[in-house]
């Protein structure tokens, strides 16, 4: 059973800090490229960053660029996403997917003062 248990989320203020994690399960994860979406209400789901599953080669939303870094660990079948200098727009619930296939429940992020 294909899992992608996403997890670190919470309340932060501007300016601060968060990191994300994805753990995945049930399915061969360095097999795959590996992103992270984010949603608010009302607005389509939103492509914020990806990385391959060769060579970890990764991209970004020109939103979050120098900001945001993603990162895996093949060895624990998990992806992070490091999110520095968080603003108010980056208020969003966070996917983590998987080969453009898998999807895992979200996680709030809220950046308030």
């Amino acid at each position: 059973q294909v899992q992608l248990v996403e997890s670190g989320g919470g309340l932060v203020q501007p300016g601060g800090s968060l990191r994300l994690s994805c753990a995945a399960s049930g399915f061969t994860f360095s097999n795959y490229g590996m992103s992270w979406y984010r949603q608010t209400p009302g607005k389509e789901r939103e492509l914020v960053a990806g990385i391959s599953r060769a060579f970890s080669i990764t991209s970004y939303a020109d939103s979050v660029k120098g900001r945001f870094t993603i990162s895996r660990d093949n060895a624990k079948s998990t992806v992070y996403l490091q999110m520095n200098s968080l603003k108010s727009e980056d208020t969003a619930v966070y996917f983590c997917n998987a080969g453009g296939r898998y999807w895992g429940q979200g996680t709030q992020v809220t950046v308030s003062a």
